[in-house]
C-alpha cells in the first residue's frame, strides 16, 4: 500500500494536449488511501483522459502525475509494469476479450503482469474468489458474448480487482445499464473500497452513482449497503466537475449541491 503520508495518486499543474485541441489544462488534485472521487462532466471535458493520464496509458505534455509517491508523468513503459500492477482499470464497456472465456479474461492480469508474481497454482482460486466477489460464480467456461451488458461489467470488476490493487478506476462503469444493473455495479465498486480500503476514481454520467458512493456504506454482515449515517463515506467522497480540460469544481457533495455554477449545476439532480 502507499506510503500513508502521502497521497496514493497526485496531479500537479497536469495538461495534455492533442494537436491543437487541449484534453486536460492544468489540473491539481490528490487523492487519499481510501478515498472515493466521483468525476463528471460533458462529453470531451477530459474525464477518461485523466484515468489515462493516472494510469500512464497518457503522458502529459507539462506537470507532473505522482502514484504511490512516484513521478510516472515521463516513465518509461517497462518501468510502468510494477506501478500498473497496483492500479485496477474499468475501461469504457467492459472492453473484455471476446475469444477468451471469462476464466481466461479474468485471470490475464495475474498471468500477464509480470510484477504480480502470482504462482501457478494460485491462479483459478483467485480468480474464482473475484467471480464470487461480483456475483458470477459459475461463468468460468462462458464467453463475453454470452453475458448480458451488466454481467459482462460485473466480470470487468472481477479482472480489475483480482491483483487486489490499491487503486481502482472506473470509467462509465453504470453507462448504458438499466437503473437496477447500474445500482448493482455501483454496490459493487463500493463494496471492494470498504472492505480494501481502496483508493477509487469513478467517471460516471449518473448522478445516483455518487450519491450512492457518498452516502452508502457496504455492511459485510448482509452483504448490501445502507446508509453510512455518519461512518465517514461521505466525507471521504468528493467530487469533481470537468469543463473542457478544466477542474472547475471539487469538493463534497453538499457543495456541489450548493453551486450557483450553472455547468456546475446541470449535473446534479435532486435526490429522489
Amino acid at each position: 500500500m502507499a506510503d500513508q503520508s502521502s497521497p496514493v495518486l497526485r496531479f500537479d499543474h497536469v495538461s495534455v494536449t492533442f494537436g491543437d485541441t487541449p484534453a486536460l489544462v492544468d489540473v491539481s488534485f490528490e487523492a487519499s488511501e481510501g478515498e472515493s472521487r466521483v468525476i463528471m462532466g460533458a462529453t470531451g471535458s477530459g474525464k477518461t483522459v485523466l484515468l489515462k493520464t493516472a494510469l500512464g496509458l497518457q503522458h502529459p505534455d507539462s506537470g507532473t502525475v505522482f502514484v504511490f509517491g512516484q513521478d510516472i508523468s515521463r516513465m518509461r513503459e517497462r518501468d510502468l509494469f510494477d506501478i500498473r500492477s497496483k492500479i485496477g482499470m474499468l475501461f469504457q464497456e467492459s472492453a473484455l476479450f471476446d475469444s477468451l472465456n471469462i476464466e481466461d479474461n479474468v485471470s490475464y492480469p495475474l498471468l500477464n503482469q509480470q510484477s504480480i508474481h502470482c504462482p501457478p497454482e494460485e491462479v483459478l482460486p483467485r480468480v474464482e474468489e473475484a467471480l464470487k466477489f461480483v456475483e458470477l460464480e459459475g461463468t468460468l467456461e462462458k464467453f463475453p458474448s454470452e453475458l448480458s451488458g451488466g454481467m459482462r461489467r460485473r466480470a470487468a470488476i472481477a479482472r480489475a480487482v483480482v491483483t487486489q490493487p490499491p487503486l481502482l478506476l472506473y470509467d462509465s462503469p453504470t453507462a448504458g445499464l438499466d437503473p437496477i444493473t447500474a445500482n448493482t455495479i455501483i454496490a459493487l465498486i463500493v463494496k471492494e473500497r470498504d472492505l480494501n480500503q481502496t483508493t477509487t476514481l469513478i467517471v460516471t454520467y449518473r448522478y445516483q452513482d455518487g450519491n450512492l458512493v457518498a452516502n452508502f456504506r457496504y455492511n459485510p454482515k448482509n452483504g448490501g449497503l445502507e446508509p453510512a449515517d455518519g461512518h465517514g463515506a461521505a466525507s471521504r467522497t468528493l467530487f469533481m466537475v470537468m469543463h473542457e480540460g478544466r477542474l472547475v469544481f471539487e469538493g463534497p457533495q453538499q457543495e456541489l449541491e450548493a453551486s450557483h455554477d450553472p455547468y456546475v449545476a446541470k449535473f446534479v439532480k435532486q435526490r429522489g
